[in-house]
């Protein structure tokens, strides 16, 4: 996952200790003005360094796959405090975390330029004034890191917020199951997917989304079962969690909603097409009605029929679910 591997942010007063710590033990062992000039050097590349990877360890969110911006941005929507721009507008998730980079990746370079001036500065001098020059270096550089003391904190933020998402990938033909709580939505992921699988968490679920993996022709398939967000109409999810539906529309390759025309999950049935209608309007990809316990009842058009709990046409509404996205692999071309 590509928010898994991303390092701890420093907060900017473990930074400036370890980058003047690190400096006196190199002036320590020369004298003169070769001593001044090695603390600068060390300080400098210590510090401007750091800010820098604090910077390239996080992914260009200009060509991160939609589904994990947009997922990132619903996060970091809620996870982290609004930040007021230049224009003073307020920030939010992506933009705020974008933001808070660009001025960590500003103060790197004010580092940069305060060590080339005051390097320039300690050429053609004695020792005592180099020494002099070196403590404002180290002065100004430790004001600069502290500006963006905000910055970093909002950048380990959002680090902490995203590590943990789930590892769902979007190059993976994905088939994600809808429809109210109690249809069978659970029991039909359960079925058709190994043993192994995965729970895991959404910020903004109340519940752990499951996500499970099959195999149909050497192809692994993702199948996944989101409680609470797609189990009730929009007009009853916040504006964050609406967003994530947003994420999945990006990730989907069919849609599986899966309706219980006995009434028996306690929602009438049309409830139930009103919210497959709006999984319709809302999805790119196709959207598929089966009708689970149809043991009890199939009075509803759909497009399969199937009793989970009777072990009825449960593979055959999966098979229909894979023809339905229809998956053609990458495969590596043969050249001669």
């Amino acid at each position: 996952m590509i928010f898994e591997g991303l390092p701890t942010t420093p907060r900017s007063e473990e930074l400036i200790d370890k980058a003047f710590s690190r400096a006196a033990r190199s002036g320590r062992a020369k004298s003169g003005l070769e001593a001044q000039q090695s603390m600068l050097q060390t300080a400098g590349n210590i510090l401007s360094d750091n800010l820098e990877n604090v910077v390239t360890e996080w992914p260009d969110f200009g060509v991160v796959d939609p589904f994990y911006r947009e997922l990132a941005d619903a996060v970091l929507r809620r996870e982290l405090d609004a930040r007021t721009g230049e224009d003073g507008a307020e920030q939010v998730g992506l933009d705020a975390l974008r933001a808070s980079l660009s001025e960590v990746t500003w103060a790197s370079r004010q580092v940069e330029t305060i060590q080339r001036e005051y390097n320039t500065k300690l050429r053609k001098t004695d020792p005592e004034t180099a020494r002099k020059h070196r403590k404002q270096a180290f002065a100004r550089m430790a004001d600069v890191v502290e500006e963006v003391e905000a910055d970093l904190l909002r950048v380990g933020e959002a680090r902490n917020a995203l590590r943990d998402l789930p590892d769902i990938r979007p190059d993976e033909p994905t088939i994600v199951v809808a429809g109210y709580p109690n249809v069978g939505k659970s029991s039909f992921v359960n079925g058709v997917t190994r043993a192994d699988n995965e729970i895991a968490s959404y910020p903004f679920t109340t519940r752990g989304i499951q996500i499970g993996h099959f195999e149909r022709n050497h192809i692994r398939y993702q199948i996944i079962d989101t409680p609470g967000l797609l189990d009730r109409p929009a007009d009853e999810r916040n504006d964050i969690e609406n967003q994530a539906v947003s994420a999945l529309t990006h990730l989907a390759d069919a849609v599986v909603f899966v309706v219980d025309a006995s009434g028996s999950c306690g929602y009438p049935l049309d409830a139930q097409l009103a919210l497959r209608d709006a999984a319709v309007d809302r999805f790119d990809a196709p959207v598929l009605t089966v009708c689970n316990k149809s043991d009890r009842s199939r009075d509803v058009e759909a497009d399969a029929y199937m009793s989970v709990t009777e072990d009825e046409n449960v593979d055959a509404v999966l098979d229909l679910a894979v023809e339905t996205v229809d998956w053609e692999p990458d495969l590596p071309s043969r050249s001669g």
